[in-house]
């Protein structure tokens, strides 16, 4: 068995945090890790009639306090490059037409940003919505 980096884990922590974040605010969640060849979109999910396809960033930090204040306008955010852009367009373009959804279909892009103390085992979600793509 492949033994998950230490990055991967942080990921999967961030993303499951992403997810009971977005579930107390209301969403339903429709899929996670949608996996195609040429990208990947980290969540799913639907509120009010629009579908939100989510990419969730997390970094890890020993105090969260501590990091907010000398980050240097670092924003885990900030990793959603225009490469990354494209290739999570491509992937929605894939999704809707898998499900046969209409091009009237509502829906936006959404970056979950998670700022994950390991010490204290804390977390800071920030939810960017409605990112142009």
């Amino acid at each position: 068995m492949k033994q998950k980096t230490n990055r991967k884990k942080v990921g999967d922590i961030g993303e499951n945090i992403a997810t009971k974040f977005l579930i107390k605010k209301g969403f339903r969640v429709l899929s996670r890790n949608y996996l195609k060849p040429f990208g990947e979109i980290d969540i799913i999910a639907e509120i009010k009639g629009t579908l939100h396809f989510i990419e969730v960033k997390t970094v890890s930090c020993e105090n969260i306090e501590t990091f907010l204040k000398k980050r240097d306008f670092y924003r885990p955010e900030d990793n959603v490059h225009a490469w990354k852009l494209s290739r999570i367009s491509k992937t929605i373009q894939v999704y809707l037409s898998e499900k046969h959804l209409s091009e009237d279909v509502e829906w936006v892009f959404d970056v979950v940003a998670i700022y994950l103390d390991v010490k204290t085992k804390k977390a800071r979600v920030s939810f960017l919505e409605d990112i142009i793509l």
